[in-house]
C-alpha cells in the first residue's frame, strides 16, 4: 500500500500524507484531516515501503512486520485532550518509522475508571473491541491511566503490552512513566517558592499520584491543608472554568493553584479573562506541556512531561520485549522540567477581595 493510494482515498496530497505519518509535530490544516489520514492508513493497513527505505540506509532487514493497536484511556474522542492526543501523536510517527502497521485506535474512558469498572462487564468491553479487528494483533500500548483489573485482562490477549502515563501500573507490565508525585512536588515547591501558601489543587483526586503528591509536599512544608482550597474534576477545559467560578463565588480563594493538567489550568485562566474587572489574579501553575500552553494570556507556567521520550521508548520496549530482547518487566521513568512562564507571580502580587462578588 502506498502513501499514493492513501493521498488519493483522503483527497489530499502525497507530501500532506507523508508529513502526517512521518512527523508528530506537523500541523494540518485542522485536527480532523490528520485523524483522517491515520485512520485511512489503519484501514488499508499501511507499512512503510521498505524496499526503498533499506536502498537508503543499505541495510537489509528480515524482520517480521508487527501489527500494533493502541488504547487510549482518558478519552472518548480524539480531540478531548491535547496531552494523550499530542502523545498519541508521536506514538503513531514511531510505529510508522520503525516499519510496523498501526492496526487500531481504541478511544475507551472506561478503563480509567475505577468505579465504572466494577459496574460494567470489562471482559464484554474488550471482547468488543477485539471484534473491531481481524486479529488481536502483536502488541498494545496503552495511554493513559488504566484500573489494574481491566490491565490484568487486557494482558491476556496480547503478546506485549507496555503502559505510558504519569502513574505506575505497579510492576503488572512494561512502563513508562513520568512519576506523578514528583511532576506535583515540582509544582508546589515553585508556588512555596513564590512565598504562596495558601495553595488550591484542581484535578482528579481519588487514586491519583499528582494529588497525594500535593497533599505531601504542603505537608512537608508544613503548610495547612484546606478542604475549601481543593476542587475535583474530570480534567477538562470546562471543568478548569467551573473550578474557577467556583473559587471566586467561595469565601476564600488560594493565591496560588496548581492543576494537574495543562487543559484545565487554561479552562480556569479563560474565566479569569472572561471577567473585566478582576479583583482575583491568583498564580496557576499546572503539568503537561501542551502546545496550547505557550499561547495562553498570561502564558501557562508548566511542568513539562517529555512526550516525544514517552512515545518513543514506549514502542523501544514493545518491540524489544516482542523479538525474545527481555522477559522481566521494565519500567521507564523518565525526568520532566519546569518551564516558568507569567502565570505565577510572587505571593503578595497576587489581589484579592474578599468582597467580591
Amino acid at each position: 500500500m502506498s502513501i499514493k493510494k492513501i493521498a488519493s482515498a483522503v483527497g489530499v496530497s502525497a507530501a500532506t500524507v507523508s508529513r502526517v505519518l512521518n512527523n508528530p509535530d506537523y500541523r494540518c490544516s485542522s485536527p480532523r484531516l490528520r485523524e483522517q489520514i491515520w485512520n485511512t492508513a489503519m484501514k488499508m493497513n499501511y507499512v512503510p515501503n521498505e524496499a526503498a527505505r533499506q536502498l537508503k540506509t543499505g541495510k537489509v532487514q528480515t524482520e517480521k512486520t508487527y501489527c500494533i493497536n493502541v488504547l487510549m484511556t482518558r478519552m472518548d474522542a480524539a480531540s478531548s485532550d491535547p496531552f494523550f492526543q499530542e502523545l498519541l501523536r508521536v506514538v503513531e510517527s514511531e510505529i510508522h518509522r520503525q516499519g510496523c502497521i498501526l492496526s487500531k485506535v481504541w478511544y475507551r474512558s472506561l478503563f480509567s475508571d475505577d468505579k465504572r469498572c466494577r459496574r460494567e462487564d470489562v471482559d464484554a468491553v474488550i471482547g468488543r473491541m477485539l471484534e473491531e479487528t481481524d486479529s488481536p494483533g502483536d502488541g498494545l500500548i496503552i495511554i493513559g491511566k488504566c484500573n489494574h483489573k481491566a490491565l490484568v485482562k487486557l494482558k491476556q490477549h496480547f503478546k506485549a503490552m507496555v503502559y505510558v502515563n504519569r502513574d505506575s501500573s505497579q510492576g503488572e507490565v512494561d512502563e513508562v512513566i513520568c512519576n506523578g508525585k514528583k511532576i506535583s512536588r515540582i509544582a508546589i515547591e515553585y508556588l512555596v517558592e513564590l512565598g504562596h501558601e495558601n495553595i488550591g489543587y484542581v484535578g482528579s483526586c481519588h487514586n491519583e499520584a499528582r494529588y497525594q503528591g500535593y497533599i505531601e509536599t504542603l505537608q512537608d512544608n508544613g503548610i495547612d491543608i484546606d478542604s475549601d482550597y481543593i476542587i475535583e474534576t474530570k480534567q477538562t477545559e470546562m471543568e478548569g472554568f467551573q473550578a474557577m467560578e467556583q473559587f471566586l463565588n467561595s469565601d476564600k480563594c488560594p493565591t496560588g493553584i496548581y492543576c494537574s493538567n495543562d487543559i484545565t489550568a487554561i479552562g480556569m485562566l479563560k474565566y479569569l479573562n472572561k471577567q473585566k474587572n478582576r479583583y482575583y489574579t491568583p498564580s496557576i501553575i499546572s503539568s503537561d506541556g501542551i502546545e496550547e500552553a505557550q499561547y495562553t494570556t498570561p502564558m501557562l507556567t508548566t511542568v513539562q512531561v517529555s512526550k516525544e521520550e514517552m512515545g518513543k521508548f514506549a514502542l523501544y520496549l514493545l518491540l524489544d520485549r516482542l523479538r525474545g530482547g527481555h522477559r522481566g518487566n521494565v519500567k521507564m521513568e523518565l525526568e520532566c522540567r519546569l518551564v516558568k512562564r507569567d502565570s505565577c507571580t510572587p505571593a503578595e502580587e497576587s489581589r484579592w477581595c474578599e468582597y467580591y462578588i
